[in-house]
């Protein structure tokens, strides 16, 4: 008994290492994106899109909704968690600090956010609004810990992209009908777009890129619920698909031009598919309505303190007509974390943060 007592507090003792070791090679997380990783920024904006308010959060600690579309904790968290980070704080909330600390880390993510500036442009911090809320928070750190110490501290940092889903999911609500052509030559405006500010990113330091490719949209109660067989868009899927693809296809240029990049991308069309056509395999009684809404589905109108919820919160992929609930959002990131291809490649956020 006692040798197995020293061996279970070595084993703990080597995991706490690794913890720390990890910790240790990602100083900090710079987070990209649209709601799906937004910690509170558009609780600063005059917008229509926000989660400030009941019932979201009150599974997030203290019951309080944050600005996070969700029930509980979402991506972002889970991802510094893995990291032993803390959740890198929302950019308009330390920007009206006269003394703001970036070097832990920032989110600049946006409800509503996509890769096209035409994406619900009044409403949200568009993705190059929010490159460039972070060139003013590279030239922040370059003062202050000068040009050296910042460019390494930036290259040990992982830049969490998130973005493509709204983009996706307004062209599907708009062109049901598209045929594959369309749909690839908007898809390829979109690739464009983003290679640009994927660049951008790299010119300003990025060197550890975690990209979180789009899910499978077309099967969000909202999109679901469009169909009156409430079957999941065909349109929205596909591009998805052909969106991933093509992502993946700019990062390993980009890779193969810049030997100093690395990256990991997440396949989270093909990861959250498995909840949806498998849910009980995977701890999940509902895959296709939503618990917080209300309408068919609880699809037709957001969570909002009027509306209803589900009692069971864990047995739900969607939390409201468009986002995963905690539980979803924990299983995906522990998949990109310490998964592999398919569904997360050529590296997985593990070994990412260890180079």
């Amino acid at each position: 008994m006692a040798g197995a007592s020293v061996v279970a507090s070595c084993s703990l003792v080597i995991m706490a290492f690794m913890a720390v070791a990890t910790a240790a090679s990602v100083p900090a997380v710079y987070v990209f994106g649209d709601s799906l990783a937004d910690v509170g920024n558009n609780n600063h904006l005059l917008t229509v899109l926000k989660a400030d308010f009941s019932h979201n959060g009150m599974d997030y600690p203290g019951g309080v909704a944050t600005g996070r579309f969700s029930n509980g904790k979402n991506s972002a968290d889970f991802l510094a968690d893995k990291l032993g980070l803390a959740t890198s704080p929302p950019y308009l909330a330390l920007s009206s600090s006269s003394n703001a600390n970036y070097v832990n880390g920032v989110s600049f993510a946006s409800g509503g956010a996509g890769v096209s500036n035409g994406t619900n442009t009044e409403l949200c911090i568009t993705f190059d609004k929010q490159i460039e809320y972070y060139s003013g928070v590279y030239a922040s750190l370059a003062r202050s810990l000068g040009q050296t110490q910042a460019t390494t501290h930036l290259a040990k940092s992982i830049f969490a992209i998130t973005i493509g889903s709204n983009d996706i999911i307004h062209y599907a609500r708009a062109n049901a009908a598209a045929t594959p052509s369309q749909q690839q030559q908007y898809v390829d405006t979109l690739i464009q777009s983003l290679s640009g500010q994927l660049q951008s990113l790299y010119n300003l330091g990025a060197r550890k890129v975690l990209f979180l490719g789009t899910g499978p949209v077309g099967c969000t109660p909202s999109l679901r619920e469009m169909s009156s067989a409430k079957v999941c868009s065909a349109v929205a899927n596909a591009m998805a698909v052909q969106y991933n693809k093509a992502a993946e296809g700019v990062l390993s240029g980009m890779a193969t031009q810049h030997p100093d990049l690395h990256y990991a991308l997440f396949d989270s069309s093909a990861a959250l598919l498995r909840y949806i056509n498998q849910p009980a395999e995977y701890g999940f009684v509902e895959a296709k309505a939503a618990c917080c809404g209300l309408g068919d589905m609880n699809a037709k109108i957001a969570c909002t303190p009027l509306s209803s919820y589900c009692a069971n919160r864990f047995d739900h992929v969607f939390w409201d007509f468009y986002h995963p609930t905690e539980a979803t959002a924990r299983m995906l990131t522990a998949t990109a974390f310490d998964g592999s291809a398919p569904f997360i490649f050529p590296i997985n956020v593990k070994q990412l943060s260890a180079i």
